[in-house]
């Protein structure tokens, strides 16, 4: 008897189980969300990856060695062009100048006597011409013999070569004055260089430099950009170069910020394509930073190819694939109905369903793929 009861209990046990699992997978109902068929603007959009750059930049360095005194802004300040922003110690080369400065007067007292050796040579020129042609009268008149007419001869050859002698150091002085003015000139411009300038007006945004420390010609003090033209230099796929051009709208999206979007438009198309990824390098420029920002930040960007007006858009999530066939699940009272649809272009979240639905129509989903739960023709359905 025992035996008996213990068989009827496994077999009602048998067919309860045997029960809740015909209800799980064949007739309990699907969780399901719904979206109603519209018709909508259909943005078509192309993809790349890249990083904020700065169309002008400058790594400020000095032109000259020296030791570090004072740095006047740091990263992220505001400059503007000829700004001071750094000093070197000048001491050596303010007495180079002074050197110098020196060089240059005595060269130009030297010109100075020198032009007044050449005054006196030539008068004394003139005064011996003059004594040479009494001679010379007296001389025709039998007043003067020979002698003291060679003799006054010789005067006049000799004050001649005492002028020449005079014009030449002058000339010799002048360019010695010249080299001089010159050097001068060099040493004031090393002391100059000293005095590190902003060349632009622009942001700091990075500092090389501590206080004390020695630059040589060519180190980076501060990188700076200017602030004209700040783009997001992206990666775009070789295959969407013909849909591109200059000056389409673009959306921005920045790695820190990914759900503001900042409004930008394509500034101009990369001409090299990288032989292995296949992407060549759109510049987008962002119309308005945000506050925080950084050169070399990651950032998207979605440019706009072509745009659908009133189109039948539906969303990509609901496209679902049946035997290799796409559609989508439509909602038949409580009933999912597979329907064959024919599609048209796709953006980057949605797409234009040519037939299959009309406006209006309800389309669902699994809720939660999650679970395992799959939508099948004629499955009951209810939506969350």
């Amino acid at each position: 008897m025992m035996r008996l009861i213990r068989r009827v209990l496994f077999f009602i046990i048998l067919f309860v189980a045997l029960g809740f699992l015909v209800y799980i997978k064949v007739l309990r109902p699907v969780s399901v969300v719904g979206y109603e068929v519209n018709r909508d603007d259909l943005v078509i959009e192309v993809m790349g990856t890249g990083s904020i750059q700065a169309r002008i930049s400058a790594v400020v360095s000095t032109k000259v060695q020296g030791q570090v005194v004072e740095l006047g802004v740091d990263q992220g300040t505001m400059v503007s062009a000829g700004q001071v922003i750094a000093r070197l110690d000048d001491r050596d080369l303010i007495r180079q100048v002074e050197i110098a400065q020196a060089n240059a007067q005595a060269s130009q007292s030297g010109v100075e006597r020198l032009i007044a050796d050449e005054a006196r040579s030539k008068a004394v020129l003139r005064q011996v011409e003059r004594d040479l042609e009494r001679i010379r009268e007296s001389f025709a008149q039998r007043a003067a013999n020979e002698s003291e007419v060679d003799k006054a001869e010789e005067q006049v050859a000799i004050a001649r070569a005492d002028l020449a002698r005079s014009q030449s150091a002058i000339a010799e002085g002048r360019m010695l004055l010249i080299a001089a003015q010159k050097t001068l000139e060099y040493q004031q411009t090393r002391l100059d260089d000293t005095v590190i300038r902003a060349p632009f007006a622009g942001l700091i945004v990075r500092r090389d430099r501590d206080p004390g420390d020695i630059v040589v010609p060519g180190s980076s003090i501060y990188q700076l950009v200017a602030l004209d033209e700040i783009w997001v230099s992206a990666w775009v796929d070789e295959t969407a170069m013909a849909g591109l051009s200059p000056d389409q709208s673009a959306r921005v999206l920045l790695r820190s910020q990914p759900g503001e979007p900042f409004v930008g438009h394509v500034v101009r198309l990369g001409r090299e394509t990288d032989s292995e990824t296949r992407e060549f390098l759109v510049d987008v420029a962002i119309e308005e930073l945000p506050v925080q920002w950084a050169i070399g930040q990651r950032a998207d960007v979605y440019i706009e190819t072509k745009r659908l007006e009133d189109a039948l858009v539906v969303p990509a999530i609901y496209i679902a694939v049946v035997d290799g066939v796409r559609g989508v699940y439509r909602q038949e009272g409580n009933r999912a109905a597979w329907t064959v649809c024919t599609f048209g272009e796709q953006g980057r979240e949605s797409i234009e369903i040519k037939s299959g639905v009309e406006a209006g129509a309800v389309l669902v989903r699994v809720a939660d793929p999650g679970e395992g739960s799959k939508l099948k023709d004629q499955k009951k359905v209810v939506i969350q």
